[in-house]
């Protein structure tokens, strides 16, 4: 049985179920009879074929030479029917091979001259007929077949399922296949079963038969999950899969018609449009390439804007390949990205050709290249240049070397003009003719310099200024300009007119043009022109062109919220899918922080509306220090509590000339108070067997399990200088030390470098705690054991009361010993009140050390260092000391009303008007306040006022309330504070909240 498909039209095919593969009879059985029957093509109609009486269907069958007539040419479709013509009938009919050679029955006249013996032998091999004395081996090839002996071969034949309760007056032994032919539709129910079969009868079975094993039909793909298929009869039969099909991959399904009737067809959801992320890779460290599996849309594709590869600000460009299949991402020309570094790239706002899906993920990728650079292109600019395109980004102090060029093997004069990345403009004179270029010694950005290998450089003369080829304007601000020819340099580019000047970047045949807001072009058509547009070989003209800018209409999303602990604060950081605008991710109002709950979020920092109280700003690069315009930053006034929150964001737009305003989102997020993971220290030893065994701590307990498992050898790194090396997967044991120790043992021969030279550091990456938290990428120093030392959390030495500081230890300390420490300030002053030193707490790679001292000598920003003083004692379980320390004591004391030597730190201000009022509270130091309501009360001779603002200047809070009444008026004035602890309102200048008070003045 073959089955075969046809192309019809996209996502549509015509199946044809056509019956017998012409192979080995043997097989027939098993191979096309139980195929034929996974399609069940036994119905009990005509399915639509134009034959209708017995006569047509003997004609069609007899054209395709299932049936023969007499000698008289005539059916005779009245006669009885003998085995050896059932026999005949049945080869044909399945698409038995006719067995010679062979004769298995003794029949008189039974030899190979006779026409029936191919036919009987084929069915006999196939098993689907046998002689009436098996004994005797007699087949009685002339006698006649009855309804019955008809209906059980071709039930066993077609391997129809055979009922347990037939209902019909067949004899005993074949009721059952009788039954299943009538079930089928292959014989009458209305038969006299042992009355002999005529060829009428066995003409309407064959007929049945071979029209099922013909059908066609199509499938047409309504969407992924359901398929329609219509057969040759005219049904139609909708099927909705367990599975949903993917994209341009052949699948089975099998489906039955109304009568139950399987079918098996091979599906294929053909789509061009892209719907998933292949691969995302960076094979030099300039570029990342971005695979899809199918087409972008060009516009949206090309924005770099919708991607974001780890910590750079900036792509230079995104260039869609002519495929539509991928995209390659340009870092900036002082971005580059570290060997063997893993990045997390972000696609937003990214459209397949069709529309019908957005890209809106992240991917990861690991910089890795193992490539020379090679010559792309070498083409003479007429006679007085040449252009050289490398296959990656190159240097671009080896691409101006002008010694690395040679023409015909000789040094050439001139120079050279770079355009990053990857294409050098050399200008030297050449004659016409053919010549030979050398290029050498440019690198990449992997120091792999390029291959020698001579070009042939034809050279001809070049009398024709650029023209424009093409022209696209993506925004009311910017605009690019495609030239039939590299352009050396342009005069000046306006539009409209000469006033509404762009800036202008030329890069090879290209001008970037950028419009400032006062001077960007028109949402209609707009004329572009081009004054002294130059080539290489001096010829130059102006050029005008027009264009009608393609807006980008995507509206901004929220990719993502996240939190993280900084200091004493918590940083919600806001990730956009573009760049947003400065004016509106200022407003706070768009922002509003809920509970889990959906209640809105009071305190912290937030006012009673969910608003943040500190105005937003925008996120900045921790390496270059830029503005990262498409993330935010909302800071709290002391840490959020930990739990999930939801952050609503509306009203801000992002920066293009129409501005698109975000869609109001709801994004989830956690808030752990414990901040991020960290590394802590490094060591190593070699043990006996020559291993160097390296232990790894981590500030908090780690995870051996999921995505976050430590005990994952490929997560760790040991480097030198900006190499990562990988510990070898085979050969390094990994193992839980302790909770947040790691330790890795590894055969000294399969390391690459030697740990002694001391210039080693460890990474991990993608480990977490208990929490969610992953480890942040960072390195800490691999240090020989015997050198190893506890550092200290610079952040963690507060003075946190008059009379106490504590401090953090990167490490467990088993004993610590007051002698070890001293507080010193810049000019050399030692603290000279005693203190004693003890651990307060000690796990997961920190201890917790509090200095108590006789009597309250710490002053609010003291202006005390904590130093260790020469060699220490404190030490941990390891036996590590303490490595050098000297770190300034920050105030973490909270401010109080001053009410020293007796004062009454509250009092009245000079009224404005006979409204308006301010009491007047003193701190002992200088303090800020974000006003609320709700934070203060104050009463006037015992009655509630209301209070409509605060500001602080220095050490004085005035807090400002409403009053018919004068001063004079005022006999008794009281002002509370009220849930400051977690709202902050009123703090020092190092964000320590004041004690709720209430205060009087009478």
């Amino acid at each position: 049985m073959s089955n075969t498909s046809y192309p019809f039209k996209e996502n549509s095919n015509v199946m044809n179920v056509q019956g017998g593969e012409k192979k080995v009879m043997k097989k027939i059985l098993t191979v096309a009879l139980s195929t034929a029957m996974a399609f069940s093509m036994f119905a009990s109609v005509a399915f639509g074929d134009t034959a209708v009486t017995p006569q047509q269907k003997f004609d069609a069958l007899a054209a395709k030479g299932i049936f023969n007539g007499y000698p008289d040419k005539q059916a005779h479709l009245e006669k009885e029917m003998t085995r050896a013509e059932f026999a005949k009938v049945i080869t044909k009919l399945l698409g038995l091979k006719e067995v010679t050679g062979t004769l298995s029955y003794k029949d008189k006249g039974y030899d190979a001259k006779n026409w029936a013996v191919p036919y009987i032998e084929a069915v006999t091999a196939a098993g689907i007929m046998q002689g009436q004395d098996n004994v005797k081996k007699i087949f009685n090839y002339n006698g006649k077949v009855t309804i019955q002996e008809m209906a059980t071969v071709l039930t066993r034949a077609l391997k129809l399922e055979i009922p347990t309760n037939p209902d019909n007056n067949a004899a005993d032994w074949a009721k059952g296949y009788v039954q299943a032919a009538i079930d089928k539709g292959l014989i009458s129910k209305d038969a006299n079963f042992k009355a002999n079969a005529s060829r009428s009868q066995l003409v309407e079975a064959a007929y049945a038969i071979d029209q099922a094993a013909n059908i066609t039909f199509t499938y047409k793909i309504v969407d992924p999950s359901n398929v329609e298929f219509t057969l040759s009869t005219g049904e139609v039969v909708k099927v909705k899969l367990d599975k949903p099909l993917e994209a341009n991959k052949e699948t089975e399904v099998k489906f039955k018609d109304a009568a139950g009737n399987e079918y098996t067809a091979k599906v294929t959801w053909a789509v061009s449009a892209a719907l998933k992320v292949v691969s995302a890779s960076g094979s030099n460290y300039k570029e990342v390439v971005i695979n899809f599996d199918g087409e972008l849309d060009k516009q949206t594709a090309e924005n770099a804007d919708n991607y974001k590869v780890a910590e750079f600000t900036k792509l230079e460009s995104a260039t869609l390949s002519s495929d539509k299949k991928s995209v390659t991402l340009l870092l900036q020309e002082d971005s580059k990205l570290s060997s063997q570094k893993t990045y997390n790239l972000q696609i937003n706002g990214v459209k397949n050709s069709d529309g019908s899906k957005t890209f809106n993920e992240t991917v990861k990728f690991t910089a890795v290249d193992t490539q020379l650079p090679e010559i792309k292109e070498a083409t003479a600019l007429g006679t007085k240049a040449f252009k050289v395109v490398f296959s990656e980004p190159v240097t671009q102090n080896t691409a101006r070397n002008l010694a690395n060029y040679k023409i015909d093997g000789k040094n050439i004069s001139g120079h050279v003009d770079y355009t990053y990345p990857n294409i050098a403009f050399v200008t030297t004179d050449l004659s016409v003719g053919t010549h030979t270029l050398t290029v050498k010694d440019v690198q990449d950005y992997a120091n792999f310099k390029v291959n020698s290998v001579d070009k042939d450089l034809t050279v001809a003369e070049d009398n024709s200024a650029p023209e424009i080829e093409s022209i696209k304007a993506t925004d009311l601000t910017k605009a690019e300009i495609t030239f039939n020819e590299s352009v050396k340099s342009i005069s000046k580019v306006y539009h409209t007119s000469s006033g509404k000047t762009a800036d202008y970047k030329i890069k090879d045949n290209k001008i970037i043009l950028t419009f400032d807001k006062d001077k960007q072009l028109s949402m209609g058509e707009n004329t572009i022109y081009v004054e002294g547009v130059t080539d290489y070989s001096g010829n130059s003209a102006n050029r005008e062109v027009k264009v009608t800018p393609e807006l980008d209409t995507t509206r901004p999303v929220v990719s993502s919220v996240s939190s993280e602990v900084d200091g004493n604060v918590t940083k919600v950081t806001v990730e956009f899918s573009k760049d947003v605008n400065a004016t509106d991710i200022a407003n706070k109002e768009n922002y509003t922080l809920r509970k889990e709950n959906g209640d809105i979020f009071t305190g912290k920092g937030f006012d009673s509306k969910g608003h943040p109280v500190v105005t937003p700003v925008y996120a900045t690069s921790k390496n270059t220090n830029e503005q990262l315009k498409n993330k935010v930053v909302l800071t709290s006034i002391d840490k959020l509590p930990s739990g999930k929150y939801t952050l609503e964001v509306a009203g801000v737009r992002d920066n293009t000339a129409i501005g698109n305003t975000i869609v109001p989102q709801k994004v989830g997020f956690n808030v752990t108070e414990t901040g991020n993971i960290e590394l802590n220290s490094a060591w190593y030893t070699v043990d006996e067997d020559n291993n160097y065994v390296v232990t790894v701590q981590f500030n908090k307990s780690v995870v051996t399990e999921g995505s976050g498992n430590a005990l994952d050898v490929n997560k760790y790194n040991y480097v030198v200088g900006s190499t990562y090396y990988p510990f070898p997967t085979t050969s390094t044991e990994v193992e839980l030390y302790s909770s947040n120790t790691v330790r890795l043992t590894v055969p000294t021969k399969d390391v690459k470098v030697n740990f002694n030279n001391g210039n080693v550091a460890i990474r991990a990456v993608n480990i977490s705690d208990a929490d969610g938290n992953y480890v942040s990428s960072k390195t800490v120093p691999l240090t020989d054991r015997n050198n190893s030392k506890i550092g200290i959390d610079a952040d963690s030495v507060q003075a946190t009361a008059k009379n106490k500081i504590v401090a953090d230890f990167k490490g467990e300390l088993t004993r610590v010993y007051s002698s070890d420490f001293e507080f010193v300030k810049a000019d050399g002053t030692t603290l000279t009140t005693g203190f004693n030193a003890s651990i307060v707490n000690a796990s997961e790679g920190k201890t917790t050390v509090e200095f108590k001292f006789n009597s309250d000598v710490v002053p609010v920003n003291s202006g005390w260092n904590l130093k260790t003083k020469g060699t220490t004692q404190s030490v941990d379980a390891y036996g590590r000391a303490l490595s050098p320390v000297d770190v300034p004591v920050a105030d973490k004391i909270a401010p109080e009303l001053d009410k020293t030597n007796g004062n009454n730190p509250l009092d009245l201000a000079t009224a404005t008007g006979a409204t308006y009022h301010e009491a007047v509270l003193t701190f002992n130091e200088d303090v800020n306040v974000f006003y609320t309501p709700k934070a203060f009360e104050v009463y006037v001779n015992g009655d509630k006022v209301d209070t409509v603002g605060a500001r602080a200047v220095g050490k004085q809070l005035f807090v400002q309330f409403k009053s018919d009444l004068t001063n004079a008026q005022i006999n008794s004035l009281e002002v509370y504070l009220n849930g400051n602890a977690n709202g902050k309102f009123v703090v020092d200048t190092a964000g320590n909240a004041a004690s709720d008070f209430v205060t009087a003045r009478n």
